[in-house]
């Protein structure tokens, strides 16, 4: 992605109630040294994030990201972010986009180490060119995630529901894939549950219904499947969370990944086995995730 614009922030308690957060907020060169060599998230991925899409200069979503950033905050121990200073930082990112389709990123990390307080900055890149994947699809490898369906009650201090920038395995899951002769993976945990994609929740639909796996089962609550769901029930569809196994996925009527700037991308394939991808429905459902949502 090219970086086109930049904010740092100087976080503010979350309760803080002025009005003007102007003074707070730095613009920077998206393409010059920033942070200081003590930042622990360079040092150990030690922060959260989120990403948003922009379209025609309109941030998505915003709403439901900054819940989500707030509550991976919550889940690593950081300060509570401010609502409103961080609405702020987005209008005065999202006023650089233009026309067609960027990304903000939005990052909270622990700061410098042995540092007071934390370090929080926004980025603005253009987004990738998705048009591809959101018409013809993207073949999937299912990966063994390497523990039982359990585990994330059992263990919540790996932070399994929340969105780090510790995001090595997720990487490595694509490459992994991409080795494997598919475009991205789907996660499965050792005992046959679906869980998600390193950077997309995973929608089956089975006759009119729509499912996507539990998030109590360990895994980021996707905002663009919550938008989603919404809309398909405002449309008549049942929507449900349930415990999806591998078979599911293999046998549902159709399957996309769905992300913030990648949107809807029909499965057509699963560990090489063609699936069919439902090319009207997919052209309906991303051309509601590319209409203004907040």
């Amino acid at each position: 992605m090219a970086w086109r614009f930049a904010l740092v922030i100087d976080p503010v308690a979350s309760d803080d109630q002025r009005e003007d957060f102007s003074d707070t907020l730095h613009t920077v060169d998206p393409n010059a040294p920033v942070l200081p060599l003590g930042e622990l998230s360079a040092q150990r991925g030690d922060g959260v994030f989120e990403s948003l899409g922009v379209v025609d200069g309109h941030p998505q979503e915003v709403g439901p990201h900054l819940e989500r950033l707030a509550r991976s905050a919550g889940l690593c121990d950081l300060p509570t972010p401010n609502p409103a200073q961080w609405r702020a930082a987005i209008e005065r990112v999202a006023a650089e986009a233009g026309a067609g389709e960027s990304v903000i990123k939005l990052i909270l990390s622990r700061g410098v180490e042995s540092g007071a307080s934390p370090t929080a900055w926004i980025t603005l890149a253009t987004a990738p060119d998705n048009l591809r994947a959101r018409r013809d699809g993207v073949r999937i490898a299912t990966l063994d995630r390497g523990y039982p369906a359990d585990v994330p009650a059992r263990a919540p201090w790996l932070l399994l529901g929340a969105k780090t920038l510790s995001y090595a395995v997720n990487m490595a899951a694509i490459r992994e894939a991409q080795r494997r002769g598919a475009d991205d993976a789907v996660f499965v945990t050792n005992d046959g549950v679906v869980l998600e994609a390193p950077t997309a929740s995973v929608l089956l639909r089975v006759g009119d219904r729509f499912v996507t796996p539990e998030p109590q089962a360990g895994i980021l609550h996707g905002t663009t499947q919550l938008s989603l769901f919404s809309h398909l029930e405002s449309r008549g569809f049942s929507t449900s969370y349930e415990t999806v196994l591998l078979d599911d996925l293999e046998d549902a009527d159709a399957a996309w990944l769905l992300s913030s700037v990648r949107l809807a991308a029909p499965v057509s394939a699963v560990d090489g086995r063609p699936k069919t991808v439902d090319r009207e429905l997919t052209a309906d459902l991303n051309a509601y995730l590319l209409s203004p949502r907040d």
